[in-house]
């Protein structure tokens, strides 16, 4: 039986690793569809630096699009509407 970890808990990250020259594009995807799949619950910053402690590999697209997915979660938000216009004094 395969080991997967509660965060991955269909192994796509896991096997991202495993897949001998696996592009960028590919990560992507796999990326999306296990995004897709974490519970609403789930810290989604929390699983991807797991994920990043448990298979990071240097040089790797996974890594990469991993991190990529890590500081755009962490890159300030534009707020629209009202709440993102200041408060006029007229």
């Amino acid at each position: 039986m395969k080991e997967t970890h509660q965060m991955d808990p269909k192994g796509l990250i896991r096997e991202a690793y495993r897949i001998d020259g696996i592009t960028a594009e590919d990560c992507r995807t796999i990326f999306l569809d296990w995004a897709l799949t974490l519970p609403v619950e789930v810290d989604n910053g929390h699983a991807i630096e797991t994920m990043l402690e448990l298979h990071g590999i240097e040089g790797h697209p996974m890594t990469k699009v991993l991190r990529e997915g890590l500081n755009t979660l962490q890159q300030p938000r534009r707020r629209g509407g009202a709440s993102g216009r200041g408060r006029s004094s007229h």
